[in-house]
């Protein structure tokens, strides 16, 4: 039976063609396959399409991917069925994401259908546009709401309390206003936090502004009072305090161990 595909996602893919596509008129019924070229299709219909055994419900905002040399059977609810789809390649090889063959893109159903467009718009003018575009959506699938139930994957709340502290880093955060964004409790985000993490949310915090400072001192000449601010602890004498902490040295220390200048 077939559920899942794994979608290697390190480089962008090569987009062969990219459209909408019109089917039922010339019956409820067709079979066919790709044999060199992945699928993608965003619904705007009902139906059912089977392979490897199973069998997927169709309805409108529902995505699916379907890997090359598959023999995919359409059942059609009506006699004109409108979907997006691109026929592309994968050529990474690295970490492999494991994603539904079907899923209910939901709220995300309108984003993705806008860059399926942009993907479309952009085939017969730059091809590194195009690809660009798929790549994002292929990204955005392996967030949907039905890739939440995969073993491994993050709680829901926790994804969304992780996006809002990397937004608001450069300013105030707190423990409350993170869990009112993320919709749960002080106490369950930070239970979320401990089991995932191994940190509290304040040492999590902690620690992502210095990953950034440390990403700042090393990559960058911006001065060390302005990369304090920059990651939200504009106060230095706790910036240097934090530093020493996380990345076991100074904030000068850290950028001339790396060859950069004193700032």
């Amino acid at each position: 039976m077939t559920t899942h595909v794994d979608l290697a996602l390190d480089l962008p893919p090569r987009v062969e063609n990219a459209g909408v596509g019109v089917h039922g008129s010339a019956g409820p019924h067709e079979v066919f396959r790709l044999p060199r070229l992945w699928q993608l299709h965003l619904y705007g219909y009902s139906g059912t399409l089977g392979l490897g055994g199973t069998r997927h419900p169709i309805r409108p905002g529902h995505v699916s991917l379907v890997p090359p040399d598959t023999e995919v059977h359409f059942h059609y609810d009506s006699a004109r069925c409108e979907h997006l789809y691109a026929h592309f390649r994968l050529p990474g090889e690295g970490e492999r994401r494991r994603v539904p063959v079907m899923q209910d893109a939901d709220a995300e159903a309108g984003v993705l259908g806008g860059l399926l467009r942009q993907t479309v718009a952009a085939g017969a003018q730059s091809k590194a546009r195009a690809a660009a575009e798929l790549w994002t959506v292929l990204w955005r699938t392996t967030g949907l709401t039905a890739a939440e139930t995969r073993p491994g994957s993050r709680h829901p709340a926790l994804r969304t309390a992780v996006a809002y502290i990397e937004e608001h880093l450069a300013g105030p955060l707190t423990v409350p206003a993170v869990a009112r964004a993320a919709g749960v409790s002080h106490t369950h985000l930070t239970r979320l936090f401990r089991e995932d993490t191994g940190r509290t949310v304040v040492a999590y915090i902690r620690r992502r502004r210095m990953d950034r400072a440390r990403h700042l001192l090393v990559a960058s000449t911006l001065a060390i009072p302005a990369v304090a601010a920059t990651v939200g602890v504009p106060d230095l004498q706790a910036f240097n305090k934090a530093c020493r902490k996380e990345l076991g040295a100074s904030p000068r220390a850290v950028r001339e161990q790396h060859g950069q200048p004193r700032g």
